[in-house]
């Protein structure tokens, strides 16, 4: 086969007059292929013989069967053999679902940039990493938090990653930004998730981080599972802090840690210009995102607040340190948690608040809600009263003289 520049060369020989022949042999190559090209009118590639594979038709089962098996090749080879009869190599399937392998490669690296509201989100991870500590290296746990529309970031060092390490994180948050965010996004870290299923999205937190949230009246989302990056304003900011914050330095103690990721979140991460947003977050923050969190109000912290559960009983309460709490009796039978905090006792039900009063100091003592025992009873102020009714076993004289068949003797 000739190259294309020698093809061009024969055309311009024969345009001057030259016969196969010689051409032929200006080229050194045969007068036919001369002859071939000169009736082509030039070069032509090769054309591979049009040949049926084996595996032409079922492309649609190939593509189902390869997102079906994640790519593996060679499953999708075993079940060729076995359901459709055709016995392939290894390496001939592999070449049938190139294109499908770019496309599932494609899929899993594309992220569409998600941006919320002022005050919608905050984003929280842990990034463990090892610091220079007096004259030891310890392992450091640091907690990021990151609210979604100003990238403003809060870092707490801690020495572990439980769920107390959590839920101190979370306040301390709270605490530094001001406010709380409507939502919280996480990844599935066994402290804070149960479970969560890929494939139908059902998430199942721990009780006692359910019990958190409804605390603070923040809503909790879990990202799905191997797909950190879909809090990936948090996963960046997490490698900031570790790049950027710690970098390799040496701190004389644990408070000089902390003193430093203070100075360090106020005076670089607060001030720098974000890449994305094009401003400082505490400029964005301060304009657009403070005044759309939840104020704190004072409230005590999470680990102060007692959280029980506790069974409904027949007659619509529930007991608590020997005093009694009403419920709505709907909910006879039924468990439900039970909040004290601030002198007040709230009950919850499918993480809905269904009764509040205020804590009895007192022992033995009843709170009772009207409204919580309507529709079993005519009227609730007669309810606690006691009913008082005759006895059938007082009936007059004369009944039993007319049973007994004569009058009773007068004794004289």
């Amino acid at each position: 086969m000739q190259a294309p520049d020698e093809v061009e060369t024969m055309l311009r020989l024969r345009g001057l007059g030259c016969g196969a022949k010689r051409i032929a042999a200006a080229l050194g190559c045969s007068r036919n292929t001369v002859r071939r090209y000169l009736r082509q009118g030039g070069w032509v590639g090769y054309q591979p013989a049009n040949r049926r594979g084996a595996l032409d038709g079922h492309s649609a089962w190939l593509s189902q069967r390869f997102r079906q098996h994640r790519g593996n090749a060679d499953v999708i080879r075993q079940e060729l053999a076995q359901e459709l009869g055709i016995a392939v190599s290894l390496r001939t399937v592999e070449r049938a679902v190139r294109h499908l392998r770019r496309e599932l490669a494609a899929q899993a690296a594309a992220t569409v940039r998600f941006e919320t509201a002022p005050g919608r989100q905050l984003q929280i991870d842990f990034g463990a990493t090892l610091v220079s500590i007096g004259d030891a290296v310890e392992k450091v746990f640091l907690f990021v938090a990151t609210l979604g529309y100003c990238r403003r970031n809060f870092v707490l060092a801690l020495r572990h990653e439980r769920q107390t390490a959590w839920f101190d994180g979370l306040e301390a948050a709270f605490g530094h930004f001001g406010g709380v965010p409507r939502e919280l996004l996480l990844d599935n870290a066994r402290a804070l998730v149960l479970r969560h299923n890929p494939a139908t999205r059902e998430i199942v937190f721990n009780e006692r981080f359910h019990a958190f949230c409804r605390y603070w009246d923040v809503r909790p989302r879990a990202c799905a599972p191997y797909r950190a990056r879909t809090k990936g304003k948090d996963e960046s900011g997490v490698k900031y802090v570790k790049r950027n914050a710690i970098a390799g330095r040496c701190f004389a103690s644990w408070p000089a840690l902390e003193a430093h990721l203070v100075a360090w979140t106020r005076d670089v991460a607060d001030r720098r210009v974000h890449g994305t947003t094009g401003e400082p977050p505490i400029v964005r923050f301060a304009r657009d995102e403070a005044a759309s969190l939840t104020p704190l109000h004072g409230r005590p912290p999470f680990r102060q607040v007692r959280d029980v559960t506790r069974r409904v009983r027949a007659d619509s309460c529930i007991d608590l340190d020997t005093n009694q709490y009403s419920v709505p009796w709907r909910l006879v039978g039924a468990d439900v948690s039970v909040e004290v905090v601030a002198g007040m006792v709230r009950v919850f039900h499918g993480g809905v608040e269904v009764a509040r009063h205020d804590e009895r100091q007192g022992r033995r003592q009843r709170a009772i809600e009207p409204s919580h025992l309507q529709g079993i009873i005519a009227d609730t102020r007669q309810a606690a009263e006691p009913i008082q009714r005759p006895s059938e076993l007082l009936r007059p004289l004369a009944e039993y003289e007319q049973i007994a068949g004569g009058g009773w003797a007068t004794p004289a």
